[in-house]
């Protein structure tokens, strides 16, 4: 039997065993979105439960770094896993990636770079997200010097990894004339870019913050360091 035709781009893309989406888009990022907010929301407040006095600023960054675990282990590592089967799958999580994959058919397609940067995702960044969100929220001072440096890791593969995914997309399409999403501009500057787009900006804020953080501990080492020789 043929496959189904597809809405993806470019139109010849190969999508094996394709079946449209059954469940209201509204419905689909309802319920996505209740489970992300039950997730985040919970997550933060056990933070506070755990530690009353930590700041607001502290309790955004526990919230940020939940939000990436919980997309990069369930979401993301949902993909990894069901690659093959997404395009035929009615699931919450398939019906999300065959809507998104209207951005990049990519996602579609079983792409040897989706896959291993998304499979190096799952495995790093996923883990190193909650490492980074708890010790945030124990806010112990002792282990400020281990937060800062998991914050600062994450942060920088965050934005290495996006760095190659708009990189290597804008690229097929520059060189080999290759589009990966639909010309609407809800898929490309709504999708694509802007679903995107914070983790090419608050992983700068948080990398900004944890050099802060540590050039003032080098600092106030050098100043203690300092006043043990003037005595």
């Amino acid at each position: 039997m043929p496959d189904q035709p597809h809405p993806y781009f470019p139109p010849d893309a190969v999508v094996r065993g394709y079946t449209p989406n059954e469940t209201p888009l509204v419905l689909i990022l309802a319920s996505f979105g209740g489970l992300i907010g039950a997730f985040v929301f919970g997550s933060v407040m056990l933070a506070k439960w755990y530690s009353p006095t930590l700041k607001q600023g502290d309790q955004l960054v526990v919230a940020w770094f939940a939000l990436c675990g919980f997309l990069h282990l369930f979401f993301e590592g949902y993909y990894v896993l069901n690659h093959t089967t997404l395009s035929a799958s009615q699931s919450l999580f398939a019906q999300l990636w065959k809507e998104y994959a209207l951005s990049d058919s990519r996602y579609m397609s079983s792409d040897p770079f989706m896959l291993c940067i998304e499979g190096l995702t799952v495995l790093i960044w996923a883990p190193l997200s909650f490492t980074t969100a708890l010790l945030t929220a124990r806010n112990r001072a002792s282990e400020q010097g281990w937060r800062h440096l998991a914050q600062a890791t994450v942060c920088v593969g965050h934005l290495y990894g996006v760095a190659l995914y708009y990189g290597t997309c804008g690229l097929a399409e520059r060189l080999r004339g290759t589009v990966f999403s639909r010309p609407e501009t809800l898929y490309y500057w709504g999708y694509y870019a802007g679903m995107n787009a914070p983790w090419a900006v608050v992983p700068w804020l948080l990398l900004w913050q944890s050099g802060k953080a540590i050039q003032t501990a080098f600092r106030q080492a050098a100043e203690a360091e300092k006043g043990k020789k003037g005595r």
